[in-house]
């Protein structure tokens, strides 16, 4: 996957009409508590995670750590990215294939694999981010739809839509890029 040119880039990221500034008015009132993803910027943020966060596969842990990045951006529920030291890595295993964030660069795409049971393109990284995402370089998120998930103990919903890999806890309010109509978001 190659790097776009930067006349590229930017008209990618000229798209985008939310971009954390102000509120559409669909968007949902936060409860007392709860932080609204409309408020998220774009481009995202990068903000470290100090609630633990567990992905497990069955009985099977596949992840545990203190020290995640979670990248917030506008519409989204944050995508968490676990330092790869946090993960299990004999269940790792690379998937082949990628694809490019015009935020975060060139992704890589990782099955977790346990015996003979497989989850493929669950996983992915990226091992060379564009500026402003170099955190990230080695860290591994992980699609929650078919692990359990929690952030600070609480369970995870998977973001919907087959792309989006973000988290829904119980402090956020959409709705969430991904569901149906959020196509122009």
């Amino acid at each position: 996957m190659t790097n776009p040119t930067p006349d590229l880039l930017a008209q990618a990221r000229a798209q985008w009409r939310w971009r954390g500034a102000d509120r559409p008015p669909f968007a949902q009132t936060p409860a007392p508590g709860q932080t609204s993803v409309w408020d998220f910027p774009r481009p995202p943020e990068l903000v470290r995670e100090a609630r633990e966060i567990v992905v497990r596969w069955g009985a099977v842990e596949v992840a545990r750590t203190r020290g995640a990045w979670a990248v917030r951006e506008t519409a989204h529920p944050p995508t968490f990215y676990l330092p790869l030291a946090d993960v299990a890595r004999t269940l790792l295993r690379p998937a082949g294939g990628g694809s490019f964030c015009e935020w975060k660069g060139p992704a890589h795409y990782w099955d977790v694999v346990d015996g003979p049971r497989c989850l493929a393109q669950v996983a992915w990284t990226y091992p060379q981010p564009l500026a402003g995402a170099e955190p990230l370089a080695d860290c591994i998120a992980f699609y929650a739809h078919d692990l359990d998930c929690s952030v600070g103990g609480a369970p995870v919903v998977a973001q919907a839509g087959g792309f989006y890999g973000g988290w829904i806890t119980p402090d956020l309010a959409g709705p969430f890029k991904g569901e149906p109509g959020s196509g122009a978001w």
